[in-house]
């Protein structure tokens, strides 16, 4: 298995805190802009997109601010792959920014900013930021 390499994008988004937080950390939130359906027991959640499914492990969560997940087919390989979205607040101008780290291989880290790029223009759309 390559070793997969760690990147963070920033995207400034115009929506107060509390309200991305429900689009990041609930199953209904996240399938309005992150994959077709979202279910969810306990901390297993389970991403649907057309013809797939994947599952990942919430890790944790902290209120208004960020969650953190663990893609289960990565936990074989290695527990310090993540993905986390992290609501960012400028002190001064009050801009909100959402953060995504998460962990790609070399030759992947461009299609895989790509995809965040678009999956986080989805959520723009949703919350009519765009």
């Amino acid at each position: 298995m390559d070793e997969k390499v760690k990147f963070n994008i920033e995207f400034p988004i115009q929506a107060s805190p509390q309200l991305l937080y429900q689009y990041i950390s609930t199953p209904s939130g996240l399938s309005e802009w992150f994959s077709d359906n979202v279910n969810s027991r306990g901390e297993l959640f389970t991403f649907i997109w057309d013809d797939s499914e994947e599952q990942a492990k919430l890790l944790n969560k902290k209120s208004g601010e960020r969650v953190k997940f663990r893609w289960v087919e990565d936990e074989e390989d290695d527990q310090s792959y993540y993905f986390e979205i992290r609501i960012q607040v400028d002190e001064i101008t009050k801009d909100v920014s959402l953060m995504v780290t998460d962990f790609a291989e070399d030759d992947e880290v461009d299609e895989s900013k790509m995809l965040w790029t678009n999956q986080i223009s989805s959520l723009k759309q949703v919350l009519g930021s765009a």
